[in-house]
């Protein structure tokens, strides 16, 4: 029974809503095109190296070989409906796993036979974990020399600290792999070919395997059987149980997050895609398997709202994700109850507004199919908002609903741009206003001391992107200045400072006095405000405006007009004048407190340190940890994997520019590296002091 769209709730068992993530080169796009192709839903099998894949559309992708924005798209198998997302493996761009993890019930984790788990694979991992995604794992490449499926597995197991339950054992290594074996079923299946149109045949395990698997099923099967008591009995006491329990069982400890199934192929040859689209549909969650979403009334935050999968409830939608092209903006999202209908009015929370609803389309990478409606459980778009921006919650104007917003990472780089000419400049910003609406972790900011332009993102590949597009899409001429560092600046003691703004001008004036504490907090603390005033010293309604005065003020430090974080601010006294008082007084005022707070309190530079995972020949060694040593770099271990050695370590960010070219020269090319932010970190007095000189602030 294949079907396009469940006609009662109870066919929504038959929909999967996935993700496929990976560290970058893992082959997460290249395991998509296969799906898409054994689906039925291309006719012809893209490569990312032809630069022809239907998933990575962006001309940016498809020159670089990588995925930039996350693409999705729907296929069917097995009388199942999946939409997939498509996410990017590249550091710069994890803004887009971030939010595609905040929507779907499940992810396929790709990852590399050779390298098992990498840096990146860390990072999505706990990107799922945070949201509680279920998953299961593909072990690709393994045709690949070195790939080690057992050495993949112990990764996961030690590396994530992950329960992998593995479900097949392959059948010949590197160039010899030429299959599996099924665990619960205990059969081999083996392809014939390599082409995409190579069959497999079932038969009879391979006899020199026969007792390792006959080991691996016990061990299996005991996993599995921990996850449902009344099947465990049953297996203690030596019946014979039907495949379908062990699945059944298995599906429960992938959906309560106790087990990770694991299964292996490799996408390039077209090898195990069948049998990844079994587990899919066998153990990953419906949306009627996930619990119902919990919402807060926007008016009492504290009052919850539970948002049932049902199609007869109010409707309640996340915007995940914001693209801008010819016919507008295009707004997708994930559909959490009742049902979107084209002229359907629905109500922004986050922006306390209406809008219409005038088109609705699913997408299959960047083409579009017109529906008439979204129902729960659907990942799809809608055409034409205006206001809608990424972690907005829409819903029903009669039961206003704020779902949790998505978090994003602060951007640590920042660049200088100007446009090429004056007739660029207004539509320099207008782009990059679009841009960032897109992209939330795209920001810009004007340089209060020469008034320049920055454009700051998670890394330099980011910004070269989005000035690329500003270049093609937006027809944007742009010159470029060099990379900077995103400082931070925190303070290193307590401290307290007054702050007093007084104007005259006859009739009336402006008065507001206070005197503000602050005390640093722990890193990654972000910003507290409280006040610890008696009744009477300044009036309730001036408190917020205070707030907003010190909240205004923290986004240029005293130090070098970096942002100021990870303190506590207090307001601890003050006074005020019966007549002319106001909000706006009171405003500057905890301004000008904060300022001379600060100054009191040793304030000090933070910079971004990235964490770096290197992979190089031994005879390299000496050179690139001297190097590394040059960047104040810090190696953390050295281990050995194969015939190279991985190289763990921390550098500034500073020192990191470039790093790409230098690491080539220093190996003749024989090194990689991946490398993502990590903290932030004290910049040592003497940097400190020439950071400062060169920005003219001493």
């Amino acid at each position: 029974m294949s079907f396009s769209d469940p006609k009662t709730i109870d066919e929504l068992k038959w929909t999967r809503n996935i993700g496929i993530m990976a560290h970058i080169d893992a082959g997460k796009t290249t395991t998509t095109e296969r799906i898409l192709y054994y689906t039925g839903k291309n006719y012809k099998i893209g490569e990312v190296h032809d630069g022809n894949t239907t998933m990575d559309w962006m001309v940016q992708e498809q020159e670089r070989g990588i995925t930039i924005t996350a693409a999705a798209t729907t296929c069917f198998w097995r009388d199942h409906r999946i939409n997939i997302i498509d996410t990017p493996g590249h550091v710069d761009f994890t803004v887009e796993v971030e939010r595609s993890l905040r929507v779907l019930d499940g992810a396929v984790a790709v990852f590399d036979g050779v390298n098992g788990v990498e840096p990146q694979s860390e990072t999505v991992w706990r990107q799922a974990d945070k949201y509680r995604v279920p998953r299961i794992c593909f072990i690709n490449k393994m045709d690949r020399v070195g790939a080690d499926f057992q050495m993949s597995v112990d990764s996961i197991r030690e590396r994530l600290g992950a329960n992998p339950i593995i479900l097949q054992w392959p059948i010949g290594t590197e160039e010899n792999f030429r299959g599996h074996v099924d665990l619960l079923k205990m059969r081999a299946f083996i392809w014939v070919g390599e082409d995409k149109d190579a069959k497999y045949q079932e038969t009879e395990i391979p006899p020199d395997l026969k007792e390792k698997v006959q080991e691996l099923r016990i061990k299996t099967l005991e996993a599995i059987v921990e996850f449902d008591d009344e099947l465990m009995e049953s297996y203690l006491s030596g019946k014979d149980i039907p495949e379908e329990q062990f699945i059944a069982a298995l599906r429960q400890g992938t959906i309560s997050l106790k087990a990770f199934p694991v299964v292996l192929g490799s996408a390039f040859k077209n090898k195990g895609i069948q049998s990844l689209l079994d587990a899919v549909i066998h153990y990953l969650p419906s949306p009627m398997d996930v619990p119902p979403v919990v919402g807060h009334n926007p008016e009492k935050p504290e009052k919850e709202i539970i948002c049932r999968t049902e199609f007869d409830e109010e409707v309640a939608a996340l915007a995940f994700k914001v693209a801008t092209d010819s016919y507008g903006n295009l707004v997708f999202v994930r559909v959490y109850s009742g049902v979107i209908e084209t002229g359907t009015t629905l109500l922004n929370t986050a922006k306390g507004k209406k809008e219409r609803v005038g088109q609705l389309v699913k997408m299959h990478a960047n083409s579009r199919e017109e529906v008439k409606e979204l129902k729960a459980g659907d990942i799809g778009a809608i055409v034409g908002l205006k206001l809608a921006s990424t972690g907005n919650t829409l819903c029903s104007v009669k039961r206003p609903v704020a779902l949790e917003p998505i978090r994003f990472p602060e951007p640590v780089i920042s660049v200088a741009i100007e446009a090429k000419s004056t007739a660029d400049q207004d539509k320099m910003h207008t782009a990059i206003q679009k841009l960032m609406n897109e992209d939330p972790s795209f920001q810009i900011r004007t340089d209060p001391e020469t008034g320049q332009t920055l454009i700051s993102g998670m890394g330099e590949l980011h910004l070269e992107i989005i000035i690329d597009r500003l270049n093609r899409e937006h027809k944007v001429q742009v010159n470029k200045g060099s990379p900077q560092v995103s400082y931070r600046e925190a303070i290193g003691q307590k401290a307290e400072g007054e702050g007093k703004f007084i104007r005259q001008s006859g009739g009336h004036g402006q008065y507001g006095h206070v005197i503000l504490r602050v005390e640093p907090l722990e890193r990654g603390k972000g910003f507290e405000f409280k006040s610890a005033i008696k009744e009477g010293v300044i009036p309730k309604q001036f408190i917020p405006s205070v707030q907003q005065g010190v909240k205004e003020s923290l986004e240029n430090g005293v130090l070098a007009g970096y942002p100021t974080v990870d303190v506590r601010v207090t307001l601890v006294g003050g006074s005020f004048h019966d007549v002319d008082s106001s909000e706006i007084a009171f405003k500057v005022a905890g301004s000008m407190g904060l300022k001379d707070a600060l100054q009191k309190a040793k304030p000090e530079l933070l910079e971004p340190i990235s964490k770096l995972e290197i992979t190089t020949p031994e005879s390299f060694m000496g050179s690139v940890v001297g190097d590394l040593n040059s960047r104040r770099g810090k190696v953390h271990n050295i281990m050995p994997r194969g015939n190279v050695q991985i190289i763990n370590a921390e550098a500034p960010l500073a020192g990191l520019f470039g790093y790409a070219t230098d690491i080539r020269s220093l190996t003749q090319g024989r090194a990689t590296f991946s490398m993502e932010p990590s903290h932030y970190s004290p910049v040592p007095p003497k940097i400190q002091v020439e950071i400062l000189t060169r920005l003219g602030r001493l």
